[in-house]
């Protein structure tokens, strides 16, 4: 690996400022002093110190992220605010990515990450790993409509979902909206509103509560992030469902 990759990797910055930092800061490789940004070096075996504090390189990161209203699930955005904009600096990696993508105006549970195999298997549609939502629908959810989504529905576009488990948490008569949970093993593009669409209801507000058995935790706030631990790794490959 460059030495400018791993530095920034490490939480100093983007590789423009790592080249700043080359060019002022103490940087050594194994007790040498390095300048030159493209000198490579074995991130697991060689001793790289900057100005005295060794760095610790981590090959995978995993952020568990209560995404926000407003804010894009992307790595950058000429337009938008994205989801990686929302780490700090010493959270912020080039090569982190949200695992799949929840709309603009959908909240909850999402991954980032620079492991690419566990977002493959997490978003392949043969895994099928699931995904629970809590959302408030326009117009009174019923017991029909569970069996529609046990049964499969075919959605715009003539495309066939999966059977998806729906729940009745409550219904307000007088306003015509119903509260509901939701659970699918598939990512379709907006399958959930998509699904909603199908038995003639709008879903009003979305919320992802779960993927595999990971729970979103409760006590980050939306935009807030925090490490996911090994445990929880293992969790997110559970199915729920």
């Amino acid at each position: 690996m460059r030495l400018d990759k791993l530095i920034s990797h490490c939480g100093y910055g983007s590789r423009k400022e790592v080249k700043e930092i080359l060019k002022k800061e103490n940087v050594e490789v194994n007790g040498k002093r390095v300048k030159d940004g493209k000198f490579s070096v074995n991130e697991s075996s060689d001793n790289v110190t900057l100005n005295g504090e060794v760095l610790e390189y981590q090959k995978y990161l995993y952020y568990m992220l209560h995404k926000p209203e407003g804010v894009i699930s992307a790595t950058e955005d000429n337009r938008h605010k994205t989801v990686l904009d929302l780490l700090t600096r010493e959270d912020y990696r080039e090569d982190l990515f949200p695992v799949g993508r929840l709309d603009k105006d959908t909240t909850g549970l999402l991954i980032l990450t620079n492991d690419g195999k566990l977002s493959h298997n997490l978003l392949s549609p043969k895994k099928h790993v699931s995904k629970c939502y809590h959302a408030l629908i326009e117009g009174v959810v019923t017991e029909e409509d569970v069996v529609r989504f046990k049964e499969g529905l075919i959605i715009s576009g003539d495309e066939e979902c999966l059977p998806g488990y729906l729940t009745i948490v409550s219904v307000d008569e007088e306003m015509k909206q119903s509260r509901i949970e939701v659970v699918i093993s598939e990512g379709k593009y907006h399958q959930v509103k998509r699904m909603f669409e199908a038995v003639d209801k709008t879903v009003l507000t979305l919320h992802r509560h779960s993927m595999g058995g990971l729970v979103l935790d409760d006590s980050l706030a939306r935009g807030s992030y925090r490490n996911v631990s090994m445990e929880e790794l293992e969790l997110l490959q559970k199915p729920k469902v």
